[in-house]
């Protein structure tokens, strides 16, 4: 019979859940040399957020098949070396959905009618009626930034309640949008309109500190801001600053930067900011639902049945995934360098599979590079099994090729992608087997490996050009790794790629554009 361990706090349910398959052996709270010692045993492991299962833990595991979190996110689990390990790995991505968009309209209303303080003030002894009038959120404008599966909810809720609805989602279409009765703006039209503004975003270094001192003055003096999605998304002394001068009407706040709140100005802003020590998924439902969910994953795997929310590679026996692992990596990293090349809102996706790896099985590289055009956007909440969901949700079409044919390398693929900055194409291989090689952008020869920071050009073939760029990147102290150009005919167009050590400073792009001879530009980080 399997064994599973199940080393945090969970529902009962979800225990009910795996004893029907296997034996459940609850012990939380174990330090980890002592799950070390134990881990062989099992063959699987079911945890919340308490136990962090590091690599000396999954190698250790030598009959673990999975590893269970229940919960959204899988940070403190050593994704990549289960995966070498051919153990797959579980969330529950939905599972605190509606609990996070009910919180979202429960303090959008809470902040309209002081319900917080004016409870407070009766249970003191007071009948204040004059300090505490609110407003009402009928036929009020909510901006949603993040139309994701929360902010959908959010949405369809606000639409009901009978308010007007503005969405920022850069990677949503239009189509999606319109179903939820939102209509798609940029932030700033968004910042200026909308009378409430609900964040729903992961926090990315795109995303961290969007809501600034900058946009906050966009804002309209009775906008009131809500953010229950990630700490760090909004600038807390920033805001602090808006809600006591009276820039903006209020702001409720769920997720802060540093957990728990420590000494803080967000405590001092008074009845028209309301704070929650990061409650979103703390519902009985919740805790019930992702306990299921992972449960049942589990208890699937065990079986022999597919999971259904794995963030890494399901389905594929070790000796497959030996094979294929370089070519999903390369799809994954095209996916998301061709991603940020074409910009936000993609509309397709292009996969040609070349040379050998074109007689693969090729589902799982198409996934791979689904996931890497997703990932810079969705961050965790994408996954191998949800990426061909998420695409289609937003309205991405996608189409796949093969040409045995191609001999330039032993494998190679082609991922282009149409969004809102144009249509862009980058081909990669492998080289050694495993190490990855960027080798044509927009059919203009390269061969350069993926960094963590990238600089792409498009430029005339000039002389001097070269040196301006690189003159000016170091006028703001940015270090140059490598740089290569590839073109097709002297003095005709070229692609100029540049690793640097750090990202670009802000505004250094708009300086870039501004050299003669330097048609585009673009950032990328992988």
């Amino acid at each position: 019979m399997s064994k599973v361990l199940v080393s945090d706090p969970i529902d009962q349910v979800g225990i009910d859940i795996l004893s029907q398959v296997a034996q459940v052996d609850v012990k939380t709270g174990l330090p980890p040399e002592e799950l070390i010692r134990i881990i062989p045993e099992y063959d699987a492991l079911m945890i919340r957020s308490g136990t962090r299962v590091t690599q000396e833990i999954i190698e250790a595991g030598t009959q673990l098949k999975i590893i269970g979190r229940a919960g959204v996110g899988v940070d403190n689990v050593d994704v990549p070396a289960a995966t070498r390990r051919g153990i797959l790995v579980v969330n529950s991505p939905e599972g605190n959905t509606i609990a996070a968009a009910e919180h979202t309209l429960a303090m959008m209303l809470s902040l309209s009618r002081y319900i917080p303080d004016a409870n407070q003030s009766i249970k003191s002894g007071q009948w204040d009626r004059k300090t505490y009038v609110g407003v009402e959120v009928y036929k009020k404008t909510l901006g949603i930034v993040g139309l994701g599966k929360i902010g959908a909810h959010v949405a369809t809720v606000a639409r009901a309640m009978g308010m007007k609805l503005l969405a920022y989602d850069p990677f949503v279409s239009t189509e999606r949008a319109e179903q939820l009765g939102c209509r798609l703006v940029e932030i700033d039209l968004l910042l200026r309109e909308a009378d409430y503004i609900t964040l729903h975003l992961p926090k990315t270094p795109e995303t961290t500190h969007l809501i600034n001192a900058e946009s906050l003055a966009k804002m309209k003096p009775t906008a009131r801001i809500v953010n229950c999605a990630r700490g760090g998304i909004i600038d807390e002394d920033a805001l602090v600053e808006a809600v006591k001068t009276g820039k903006i009407a209020g702001a409720a706040i769920d997720v802060f930067e540093a957990e728990p709140l420590g000494e803080s100005s967000l405590r001092s802003a008074g009845k028209d900011l309301i704070l929650t020590p990061h409650l979103g998924a703390s519902t009985e439902e919740a805790q019930v639902n992702v306990a299921i969910d992972v449960a049942e994953q589990i208890r699937d795997v065990l079986l022999g049945l597919p999971a259904r929310s794995a963030v890494n590679i399901p389905g594929l026996r070790p000796e497959v995934l030996e094979k294929l692992r370089p070519y999903l990596q390369l799809a994954e990293t095209l996916g998301n360098l061709v991603a940020q090349l074409a910009g936000g809102r993609v509309e397709s996706l292009n996969i040609r599979l070349q040379g050998e790896v074109a007689s693969s099985d090729t589902q799982p590289i198409v996934i791979a590079a689904l996931k890497g055009l997703l990932s810079h956007a969705l961050q965790e909440r994408v996954n191998y099994v949800n990426a061909s969901i998420e695409a289609k949700e937003r309205g991405i079409r996608v189409v796949e090729t093969r040409d045995a044919s191609v001999k330039d390398y032993t494998g190679s693929l082609v991922v282009s992608a149409k969004g809102s900055l144009g249509e862009h194409s980058v081909t990669g291989a492998l080289l050694g087997g495993d190490e990855i090689r960027i080798t044509n952008v927009d059919e203009f020869p390269v061969n350069v490996p993926p960094n963590r920071y990238m600089l792409f050009t498009l430029h005339r073939d000039m002389p001097g050009i070269i040196g301006k760029i690189g003159s000016l990147l170091g006028s703001f102290n940015v270090n140059i790794a490598s740089m290569q150009v590839g073109r097709k005919i002297v003095r005709g167009d070229a692609v100029m790629v540049l690793s640097i050590d750090d990202p670009l400073p802000d505004g250094i792009l708009a300086e870039i554009l501004k050299v003669p001879g330097i048609r585009d530009a673009y950032t990328v980080t992988l």
